[in-house]
């Protein structure tokens, strides 16, 4: 069953959510046998199919939240379809990449890798990450952290245990390829920064449940930490890969 975290928010996560690296990018397009057709599960409003698109010929980007959709941004080799990631509607074995970026938590794993196996080429190459926490300094870490581990704390879903142990508790029935090290780096205002802290599924649990937003309860320590809020500060979220190809069939 799918579980919308984000839908209510649509806007505010197409806005808020850190972009990743072109260099990551280039390196997946490079491991592929061909650049025809790359799938991007979960895909949200749009961040990495758009990079996508420039690396290959087409992208079927699918996300089950249609308001999600809605927020993408288009390209005319782009096809966004609302579909679940296990029921892809893609031809058998006609799929060069397929990229799941911060949402293979949210999937039942076991029937989106049936799937993955069953569209992918036997060149094709699967690459799933996550980003955990961001880091700036660490007096606006500290505060970052009252937030994240303190009032918010019983908002999480027990999925997200699955972003902070880099999905280690996740198979990964691939043959592996061993990927270099990428993380999201981006310049942030402290406006910005805030609304990334709203952007998460637990602000938006809280909100519901309280009608009061919990970012305001740290801005203030938060603008004393980060200082002159229009002055921007560097943010970076580490990236978590697992790459690989299909096994042989046995």
């Amino acid at each position: 069953m799918f579980k919308d975290h984000f839908s209510a928010q649509a806007g505010l996560y197409a806005a808020a959510r850190p972009g990743y690296p072109d260099a990551l990018f280039d390196w997946l397009a490079s491991q592929p046998g061909e650049r025809e057709l790359a799938w991007d599960v979960g895909c949200g409003s749009g961040q990495c199919a758009l990079p996508l698109a420039a690396r290959f010929e087409r992208v079927v980007a699918t996300d089950p939240s249609a308001a999600q959709i809605a927020r993408a941004e288009g390209r005319g080799n782009i096809d966004y379809r609302v579909e679940p990631a296990e029921l892809p509607s893609l031809p058998r074995g006609s799929v060069d990449l397929i990229t799941v970026a911060q949402a293979l938590h949210w999937f039942d794993v076991e029937a989106f890798y049936d799937a993955a196996y069953g569209v992918l080429r036997q060149d094709g190459v699967i690459a799933v990450w996550c980003y955990g926490l961001s880091v700036v300094q660490p007096s606006v870490d500290q505060v970052f952290m009252r937030l994240y581990r303190g009032l918010l704390a019983p908002y999480w879903p027990p999925e997200r245990r699955h972003v902070e142990n880099a999905y280690a508790e996740l198979g990964f029935p691939f043959e592996p390829i061993e990927a270099p090290r990428f993380a999201i780096e981006q310049d942030m205002e402290l406006s910005q920064y805030l609304d990334y802290l709203r952007s998460w599924s637990a602000s938006q649990a809280y909100l519901r449940e309280h009608g009061s937003d919990p970012v305001l309860q740290i801005a203030e320590p938060m603008t004393a930490a980060w200082g002159d809020p229009a002055q921007p500060r560097r943010v970076r979220w580490p990236l978590q890969l697992k790459v690989g190809r299909p096994l042989p069939p046995r």
